[in-house]
């Protein structure tokens, strides 16, 4: 019997290791009624319903308690896209962020790569839960700190539309915020998984979650031009993974 468990465990996580998707073309996940292709963790097993609700057309989240919504499919090699904004903020109730490469088994916080929602920081790289890359390593310290961005912020006032955009390139993550490159790392010790959104405090809306291709197909003109923009130039990181050294 136990052999028999062991077997079946085997064949689950294969399955599931080899359902990842690769991007082909141009996808809103949120499909601006409802969770279709959603599910939830919350801490302490907390009602869903509670912090998280469509309305209007968007997602609002109130930001309590902490947990996440993440993607029922796993995927690798995309740019993800989300555009949200912050209702209200307050001391310790300022902060989301974007999850990409999620592993199992969902818990508040599983192992992925954040690209950082808080306000003031977006843009920041954690890698959690036992992830790690380079430039992480090199800093010396535990998973409470980020690979910080450069220069200043890119964010809009509050209550104004934010796009964050996280490019996954095999082993390599880049931070957009609203268009603009902040930060980049490499090397990560996770390349592919599910993609999700924090609850963390900030109460915010989201009106698009939308998925891409590293390399952007022709004929796309309902696409945002600053997106297409921004996989057009970062094209080359793919490029980059495949030249490297092995």
């Amino acid at each position: 019997m136990k052999s028999a468990a062991l077997i079946l465990l085997f064949a689950v996580n294969f399955c599931v290791a080899s359902d990842v998707i690769t991007p082909t073309q141009y996808t809103d996940l949120f499909n601006g009624k409802n969770f279709d292709g959603f599910t939830f963790c919350m801490k302490n097993d907390a009602d869903p319903a509670a912090t998280w609700i469509v309305t209007n057309g968007l997602i609002h989240c109130t930001g309590t308690p902490t947990g996440y919504l993440r993607t029922t499919q796993t995927y690798s090699n995309y740019v993800i896209t989300v555009v949200w904004r912050f209702v209200k903020i307050a001391p310790k109730k300022d902060n989301t962020g974007v999850l990409v490469y999620m592993q199992l088994p969902d818990k508040v916080w599983p192992m992925c790569v954040q690209n950082q929602g808080k306000s003031g920081r977006q843009g920041d790289l954690f890698v959690m839960a036992g992830a790690e890359c380079k430039e992480h390593l090199a800093l010396g310290k535990d998973a409470n700190t980020p690979v910080a961005f450069k220069g200043g912020p890119n964010e809009h006032a509050i209550g104004e539309w934010d796009t964050n955009t996280t490019v996954c390139a095999g082993n390599h993550v880049l931070a957009f915020i609203n268009f603009k490159p902040l930060n980049q790392i490499s090397e990560c010790t996770i390349s592919s998984g599910f993609i999700g959104i924090q609850s963390e405090g900030a109460e915010i809306e989201i009106k698009q979650i939308a998925i891409a291709p590293l390399l952007p197909a022709p004929n796309k003109p309902h696409m945002d031009p600053g997106l297409l923009d921004i996989m057009d130039a970062r094209r080359h990181a793919l490029e980059g993974v495949n030249n490297e050294p092995h």
